[in-house]
Formats: structure tokens, C-alpha cells, sequence
């Protein structure tokens, strides 16, 4: 397995999750420091051969290729107006561009047995004023995800899309741009990694958040 990622919060309890279990897992991300485990990888999300060559890398360490998450992403706050092309640029490879490439990287890797695991936002579902780019950005992963269940539906692979709610990770305090308003953290970060690792285990295809009731939905 391959959690890319790692070195984030959400990132880092998912791969000490599946260790837990019993898992062989890489461990990818920007900060070396902060990776666990007997193997980790680097890369820079910006750089998206790198992004791809780092699931080739864990796919030739671990003697093929079972499971992917991706667990990374940047944040931006501001008005739609104030967002230029440098800063859409930047949340479209970080948030979109890098996930995809490393998704498409790991399906031939799978063999049509497998599970890619990604975390979009709920953004997603509910685009928000003063999140404009950054919504695009989650919203538009989500749906390059959708296309990609389809298309592998008959091929073995899972696509397991993961839309979760605000969680207090430190995400928002290094935003790229702008300040993040005060938001309420709909869950945990311990409760949403137990829920990544039950779907892999359980080959869920979406995990989205209800803001009405206030829970967890999915399929």
C-alpha cells in the first residue's frame, strides 16, 4: 500500500492505521521528518512526474501494487476576483492534477484488483463563497473520480472518492492565499481515518458528509 500524503495529519493516522492492520505500506510525502515507517518516499506536488514516478518507486519496492491513498492538498480563502491565474494554478496542480496523476499511475500498477483511495472535500458537494478556486479545485477531482469508477467498474479497481467536512488539522492555518473564516469542525481527525481504513477494507466507493444531520453518508 501507498499513502501519499503521509507527512499530513489525516495522511499520517491513515498509514499508521493500515500498518496497524497488518499492512506493508509506503509511506510518500513533502516532509522526510515527519514519514514513519521502514520505507518512505519524497515528492513535491507542484512536480507531477514526481508525483507519478513515486507510485511507480513504491509499486517496484513493495513487488506490486494493492492500495493508494491520496491524503495531501493546499487551501485558499478570498474572494473569486482576488483569485489570479498563479493561485488557480497552484490549487488545480496541488488538489487535482497531483492526485490524478498519481491515481493514474497506480491503476496499470493494479492489474484490475485494487482500490484507489482519494480526499477531495466537501467542497465537492458544496461549493463556498470565499472558497471559490479551492472549491473548483476539490469539486473537480471529485468528478475526474466519478468518470474513473465507471470506466473501471468492470475492471476490478475501486475508486473511493472521500469528501469529508471541515477537520482542525492545521490545514487552513497554511492556507496559500487569504485567511480561512471561523469554521466548526464537523468531525475528527481519529474518526475520519477509521472510516478510510473501513472503506479500503470494505471497498466503499464514496464518503461524503450530510451537513443537515451531521454525519457520515456514503456507499
Amino acid at each position: 500500500m501507498l499513502v501519499a500524503g503521509a507527512s499530513g495529519v489525516l495522511g499520517g493516522g491513515i498509514a499508521r492505521a493500515l500498518r496497524e492492520a497488518g499492512a506493508r505500506v509506503v509511506a510518500a510525502g513533502r516532509d522526510r521528518d515527519r514519514l514513519e515507517g521502514e520505507h518512505v518516499l519524497t515528492f513535491e506536488a507542484l512536480d507531477l512526474e514526481r508525483c507519478a514516478a513515486v507510485v511507480d518507486e513504491a509499486a517496484d519496492h513493495l513487488g506490486g501494487l494493492d492500495v493508494l491513498v491520496v491524503a495531501f492538498g493546499v487551501a485558499a480563502f478570498g474572494p473569486a476576483e482576488e483569485a489570479d491565474d498563479v493561485l488557480a494554478e497552484h490549487l488545480l496542480t496541488v488538489n487535482t492534477l497531483a492526485p490524478m496523476a498519481m491515481v493514474r499511475a497506480a491503476v496499470p500498477r493494479m492489474e484490475g484488483s485494487g482500490t484507489v483511495a482519494v480526499l477531495s472535500a466537501i467542497l465537492a458537494d458544496v461549493p463556498t463563497a470565499g472558497m471559490a478556486a479551492y472549491s473548483a479545485s476539490k469539486a473537480g477531482l471529485s468528478a475526474w473520480l466519478t468518470a474513473l469508477r465507471l470506466e473501471q467498474r468492470r475492471k476490478g479497481v475501486t475508486v473511493f472518492d472521500v469528501r469529508p467536512p471541515h477537520i482542525e488539522t492545521g490545514l487552513a492555518d497554511r492556507a496559500i492565499a487569504g485567511q480561512a473564516p471561523p469554521m466548526k469542525a464537523g468531525a475528527t481527525a481519529d474518526e475520519l481515518v477509521g472510516l478510510v481504513v473501513d472503506g479500503i477494507r470494505t471497498g466503499r466507493r464514496e464518503l461524503s458528509y450530510d451537513l443537515r444531520a451531521g454525519a457520515f453518508t456514503g456507499r
